[in-house]
């Protein structure tokens, strides 16, 4: 079979006026921008576990207007997208059904809504792809395809994973490639709609396979800049104690993301830098103590660790490892101060990098069922707004034009070159401060 495997994660802002200030300060979109620009793992691995009988085309549609460049002749197309831009996939998937071709959609969003799904396809994948991928292949070669491949709740081992088909890239188009550690979050934030979404277990691959899969990268780009595209990287310390020694040794620079934990360990930081990781990612959430409460909904993990932030951050950009701090603004209990609030800690603790997003009503989370069970979503299946900018639930401690604004006043005074280039320059300063004292 001629299978065809399209990926679409363009970004999207509903809010005009907040899309044209993305293009001007930098830093505001940014993350969103290299989220959008990397390729699908989860494509890409689909095709690295496809029989060699099979052709596969890997193909990255931004938005629509890529469409006519696709061809025509596939027996299979299988899509991935995000909520934001699921309507478009589902236009796509309309699309090649009426040229008589099979269609299947999966991700997060599928997962969550299947049936609405399978309302624009033929087939929709629940849960974690690889399990159920070459049964899809399979069945639709034998002209069997079923409706709904997977669950939730199937389990699978990383170990078992393939290595991704990273050889159908152009790596001229990309400036960082994405390689899996572990999928999955110990923590259940109500807001979040990524891997937990697929699983609900704490998954890790083998140090081995990690490091096959940078030397395969590594093949094709000899000094690659790597995302580890985990939830929650360093869960496991020791894991992590083996891996770094073998990625110091490869020579590339990496991202990822994580919960404060990772700078309880002046060892584990050290060896990160070492390593050549160049920023780490993690979510703060909310600067004021009392609006974290309840946002880890297993064990309010943040909430009680509220006060090691500030020392947090010191500990890991004294280490020569920048911080990228996120915020969800519009958490109950955020009034119209949560924006000079987030602005006074950023300037407090001189955060490398920062970002701001709305809360975002995603289906399938908690978050959702919560502000549906109390009338607070403005437009309960308005899909286009799960864009992390946009305003789709009435806010508990102000209005949706008090954080519409407050919002947009705050990116302004975030991502001004002046502010910018000051919180870059201070961990430049206090880098070489602590070099100089030996720390």
């Amino acid at each position: 079979m001629k299978i065809g495997l399209i990926a679409m994660s363009g970004i999207r802002c509903c809010d005009s006026e907040l899309l044209e200030m993305g293009l001007t300060l930098p830093g505001f979109v940014e993350r969103s921008k290299t989220v959008a620009s990397l390729p699908s793992l989860g494509l890409l691995t689909l095709a690295g576990m496809t029989g060699s009988e099979h052709e596969v085309d890997y193909i990255e549609m931004p938005d629509m207007s890529g469409l006519e460049n696709v061809n025509r002749d596939y027996d299979l197309i299988g899509i991935s997208s995000y909520s934001a831009q699921i309507a478009e996939a589902y236009e796509v998937g309309r699309y090649f059904r009426g040229l008589g071709i099979p269609v299947v959609i999966g991700g997060p969003h599928v997962t969550a809504l299947p049936d609405e799904a399978l309302e624009h396809c033929d087939s929709v994948v629940i849960g974690q792809g690889e399990i159920v991928w070459q049964e899809v292949v399979n069945d639709c070669k034998a002209g069997r395809l079923a409706k709904k491949y997977g669950s939730r709740r199937s389990e699978y081992d990383l170990a078992d994973g393939p290595m991704p088909a990273f050889e159908m890239l152009d790596i001229s188009n990309y400036n960082r490639l994405t390689v899996q550690t572990s999928r999955g979050c110990p923590h259940r934030c109500g807001f979040c709609a990524s891997s937990v979404m697929l699983t609900d277990k704490y998954l890790q691959k083998p140090v081995s396979k990690v490091l096959a899969e940078i030397d395969r990268i590594k093949e094709i780009w000899e000094h690659p800049f790597i995302e580890f595209a985990d939830d929650n990287s360093f869960v496991n310390k020791s894991y992590w104690k083996e891996l770094l020694p073998a990625l110091a040794r490869r020579h590339v620079k990496w991202f990822t993301e994580s919960d404060l934990s990772v700078t309880d360990d002046e060892e584990l930081l050290g060896m990160m830098h070492r390593s050549g990781c160049a920023q780490v990612l993690i979510g703060f959430e909310s600067p004021v103590r009392e609006a974290l409460c309840g946002v880890d909904i297993k064990s309010n993990w943040k909430y009680k660790r509220f006060d090691e932030y500030a020392g947090a951050i010191e500990r890991m950009q004294s280490h020569g490892v920048t911080v990228n701090g996120c915020f969800v603004i519009g958490l109950d209990g955020h009034t119209t101060d949560i924006f000079d609030q987030v602005y006074d800690f950023v300037r407090q603790t001189e955060l490398y990098e920062v970002q701001v997003t709305i809360l975002t009503p995603f289906p399938g989370t908690v978050l959702y069922e919560k502000l549906k069970s109390e009338g607070r979503l403005i437009e309960e299946d308005n899909w286009k707004k799960c864009t992390l900018f946009d305003v789709n639930y009435v806010p508990s401690d102000m209005t949706v034009e008090e954080l519409n604004k407050g919002f947009k006043g705050l990116v302004s005074k975030l991502y001004c070159d002046e502010f910018t280039s000051w919180r870059r320059n201070r961990f430049k300063e206090k880098l070489r401060q602590s070099h100089r004292i030996g720390y």
